[in-house]
């Protein structure tokens, strides 16, 4: 009986070891403030995240972490770049993971699909302070772009070309990120690229199975978002681009007459704008080929209906005053669709 005693005994000290030593776990590691930015990406798992957490010294115990994940099931971890003390304890961590409370100091940016990234350099100067001046300077710098062509496989030396208006035009991925005020613009780029890495990588085989470079594959898709306005043209219009490129015609994109002329879309076009003879202008008398880079941030729709043209036979499309697609296989029907819908 007393060594039943004694082995019950023993079983209640250790069981109150493990207790006291998870809940010690759980504590804060520094009891005075000490902020750590820390990025936690799409699709990572919490075994992911609490080794990241615990590498940048946020827990104290990662044993602990594992036990308190365990037993609460529901818990989601939200990604997203946060700012996190290290007086926190390990709950308030969860929580402000769970939650999304990403910054102690930041600001929430959502960037929108098809527009350009003049758009989105109104957007961070307005919320991050950046002047035009600065990023302009670092899209031009040629040691940060190389840098980043070695740190992500999907860009090479066509972002150094002298004709791009923007060399990471079409590449900074429309979505919402969390950004700390005390990020470099630099930073900012390379956290949209991450995002572009991560839409692009599932269609990596798709990609290499066809004739073009992920750079080609980006300036098709935004040539599809931005003249297509519904869901169901954008791989149709996708067949029109691949079908004029196979027959050495010329693309003859309004779109890309606005970019290269440097005007919003639903501007005038002139004649001399028609006629421009710039690197972007699809229009213009002699322009073979695909414009010299994107002409927009292009969405993940339009980047998959690069991928994936329908197996219509068009040639030409023309749009209605509500945005609607009408598609014609030569030249004759075309002329009777504007005739129809240009009023």
């Amino acid at each position: 009986m007393k060594k039943i005693i004694i082995v019950i005994v023993s079983i209640l000290v250790v069981l109150l070891l493990i207790v006291s030593l998870y809940f010690y776990g759980l504590t804060s590691v520094s009891k005075t403030s000490d902020i750590v930015s820390i990025n936690i990406k799409e699709g990572m798992g919490k075994k992911e995240v609490i080794k990241e957490l615990t590498a940048s010294k946020l827990l104290k115990s990662k044993f602990s972490a594992y036990i308190y994940v365990l037993l609460h099931r529901n818990l989601i971890i939200q990604a997203g770049e946060y700012e996190l003390d290290r007086n926190f304890d390990a709950k308030e961590i969860f929580k402000r993971l769970n939650e999304g409370t990403l910054f102690v100091d930041g600001v929430t940016l959502t960037f929108i699909e098809g527009k350009r990234l003049t758009t989105y350099m109104e957007q961070l100067e307005e919320s991050l302070g950046f002047s035009e001046e600065e990023i302009l300077n670092t899209l031009k710098d040629q040691d940060y772009l190389k840098s980043l062509i070695k740190e992500y496989d999907f860009l090479d030396d066509s972002i150094l070309n002298s004709e791009l208006y923007y060399s990471l035009e079409g590449y900074l991925f429309p979505a919402t990120y969390n950004f700390s005020k005390k990020i470099s613009i630099e930073d900012v780029f390379r956290k949209m690229l991450d995002k572009t890495g991560e839409i692009l990588a599932k269609y990596q085989k798709e990609i290499a199975d066809s004739d073009y470079t992920n750079h080609e594959i980006l300036t098709m898709a935004s040539i599809i978002e931005n003249e297509t306005m519904r869901s169901e043209d954008r791989s149709i219009a996708s067949q029109v681009i691949y079908k004029r490129l196979a027959e050495n015609m010329n693309l003859g994109m309004d779109v890309t007459t606005y970019y290269g002329a440097r005007k919003n879309l639903g501007e005038v076009l002139t004649e001399v704008d028609l006629k421009a003879k710039n690197a972007y202008n699809t229009r213009a008398s002699g322009f073979l080929g695909l414009p010299v880079g994107p002409i927009c941030n292009p969405s993940e729709a339009s980047i998959k209906a690069a991928l994936n043209p329908s197996s219509t036979d068009y040639l030409y499309f023309y749009a209605d005053k509500d945005g609607k697609l009408h598609f014609a296989k030569d030249y004759d029907e075309f002329q009777e669709i504007i005739n129809e819908y240009r009023w």
